[in-house]
């Protein structure tokens, strides 16, 4: 049976750190022509409908799909009327689709200066160029004078891995300058936490929360591009314009004053204005024993920032299970993005389309409703499709839910995200981004054979992307998650071919550029949506309550969790 849907019933109008893995093999992106305004959708996983609703939803007309926008109200419809017609159930407030996520918008002025004072004299950074910093306090004015500059290395505090950047530190009224990425990285040492796979400490929100932790007035991390894994355009077009964050009373985590990120040149300057050698610091910074070293200079700003409070929506639909309604599989994927820069882009494009980074996984997840919802018989248990806001803000979406939950967390069996897909063509091998944490993976090896193809990790686990993905905030709350797509040896075209298609889609991550076109091959798109469905269908159709991996950091939330619902 076929259903048809009429885009142009939807209204016109109506009333952010993350995300995207650039090591899945991509294609070059251009505009699609105008396509027609009917399609009609077939029940099977299919790539003209998945694609279909890719350009949809990465067309101008959905102005970036940022949250608190006009874009961000056709977007939630257009992903409410396919749930709909799917057949799915409302799993949102009050019976309704939609899941209010409460959220504070905060604008910084562009034309804020960090005031440098060193040895050297005074110096004013701009933001942009030589900077980027925010609040999440929710003030409109965070005013820091003369503030000590400390190098604290990573910023890490690990009692497990016997570390502790701030060792005999007092940092209150202090700014803590430091390195992206954990101990290990740039020393290529895998004896030092995972050496060049990144973990959480890794992570710039870990860091912040950190330095927030210790009593910091302000935090800045160094700017670098292995290190980080995107370049700095990434982090000021990310960090440019509206930033949004949960209400103070939704999010437990402290809370910097000011927070921010500096340029690798701006931190050699600073360091030589001290009479240090960066490249030696960090050399430091990753031995045991590390001390803080003052920078001898202080940082000033008078930072003004506009804030609002407004709210966003996560979109939930749920196939009930006819026999453990209670128990569910849920699959996840953000439909923001980044939203209209005006003045900035190339040729005078400012809409952030967001068509991989992603549009992708919203359809994705699309496709595999319509598969379960269409195949007889229907799971035991439920399935669970949520469309969450706010990862490119850090993952608030999902945050969110995780804390106010449609089923359960105890009785969710278990999360598959769906996040900037290969769009490529078909691959000879999965990619598991952080591989070698969950039993998921067995259940995935298992379609993956059937497809002839080998389950791989990330080629860049130094960039720290299992834990820049929505699926994170179930895993440290312990639910098991898996985050797997398309790899970079392709079927047509090997590993070069893979290789010269990540490095374009790296030029158009968070860019404009990435927009939908019509002559990408999906066939390697249909082949992980029907492996990602196995799993999920295997899940839902027994009783299976699979685990992480023994060492595995979540599994302690898991087995208490587990504990505490009286499973055995």
């Amino acid at each position: 049976m076929r259903r048809p849907l009429l885009l142009l019933a939807l209204p016109a109008a109506l009333a952010l750190a993350g995300c995207g893995d650039r090591d899945a093999a991509q294609t070059a992106a251009t505009p699609a022509a105008d396509a027609p305004a009917e399609h009609t959708f077939s029940p099977a996983i299919n790539g003209e409908d998945f694609g279909e609703m890719v350009r949809m939803l990465a067309s101008d007309e959905f102005e970036g799909r940022a949250p608190g926008t006009a874009g961000e109200d056709k977007t939630v419809e257009y992903i409410k009327a396919q749930f709909e017609r799917i057949g799915l159930q409302p799993g949102g407030d009050n019976n309704s689709w939609y899941q209010t996520v409460p959220m504070v918008e905060t604008s910084a002025d562009p034309s804020t200066v960090l005031r440098l004072n060193t040895s050297a004299g005074a110096r004013e950074l701009k933001f942009g160029e030589d900077m980027v910093i925010a609040t999440r306090s929710g003030r409109t004015d965070v005013n820091v004078a003369d503030s000590e500059l400390v190098f604290v290395g990573y910023g890490v505090d690990a009692p497990e891995q016997n570390w502790n950047d701030y060792d005999g530190l007092d940092v209150k009224g202090k700014t803590v300058v430091m390195l992206v990425n954990d101990p290990g990285f740039h020393a290529n040492d895998a004896t030092l936490f995972d050496g060049e796979k990144m973990t959480y400490y890794g992570r710039w929100t870990y860091k912040f929360e950190e330095a927030a932790r210790k009593g910091a007035v302000a935090a800045l991390i160094i700017h670098d591009t292995p290190g980080a894994s995107y370049g700095w355009d990434v982090v000021k077009n990310s960090w440019s314009g509206p930033q949004f964050d949960l209400r103070t009373e939704d999010d437990p985590e402290p809370r910097l004053p000011a927070q921010g990120w500096i340029t690798g040149d701006v931190a050699k300057q600073l360091f030589a204005d001290a009479g240090l050698d960066l490249n030696a610091q960090i050399k430091a910074a990753n031995t045991r024993g590390f001390k803080p070293v003052p920078l001898k200079a202080t940082v000033g700003f008078d930072l003004k920032s506009t804030i609002a409070e407004k709210s966003s929506r996560n979109v939930i639909g749920i196939l009930p299970g006819t026999e453990a309604p209670e128990q569910a599989v849920l699959y996840l994927a953000h439909w923001d993005h980044l939203g209209k820069h005006e003045g900035e882009g190339a040729d005078g494009d400012t809409i952030y389309n967001g068509a991989i980074d992603n549009a992708t996984g919203v359809a994705g997840i699309i496709e595999i409703a319509e598969q379960f919802a269409t195949t007889d018989p229907k799971p035991k248990r439920s399935v669970v499709f949520v469309a969450v806001t706010l990862e490119e803000s850090g993952l608030l979406g999902s945050k969110y839910y995780v804390a106010q939950p449609t089923i359960d967390l105890a009785q969710t069996v278990a999360v598959i995200n769906l996040d900037a897909m290969s769009v490529a063509g078909p691959s000879r091998d999965f990619v598991v981004t952080g591989q070698g944490n969950s039993e998921l993976e067995d259940i995935l090896k298992t379609f993956a054979d059937q497809q002839n193809r080998t389950l791989v990790p990330e080629g860049n686990t130094a960039g720290g992307f299992y834990f820049r993905s929505d699926h994170f905030n179930f895993a440290k709350a312990g639910v098991p998650a898996l985050y797997a797509k398309g790899g970079n040896d392709l079927v047509d075209g090997g590993t070069a071919g893979g290789k010269a298609a990540t490095d374009d889609y790296a030029k158009r991550y968070h860019q404009p550029g990435d927009e939908y076109n019509p002559e990408w091959n999906l066939d390697g798109v249909v082949q992980d949506l029907e492996a990602l469905y196995g799993v999920g269908r295997t899940l839902a159709d027994g009783d299976q309550w699979p685990t992480w991996y023994e060492g595995n950091p979540f599994k302690a939330a898991r087995d208490q969790m587990r504990s505490e619902a009286g499973a055995p």
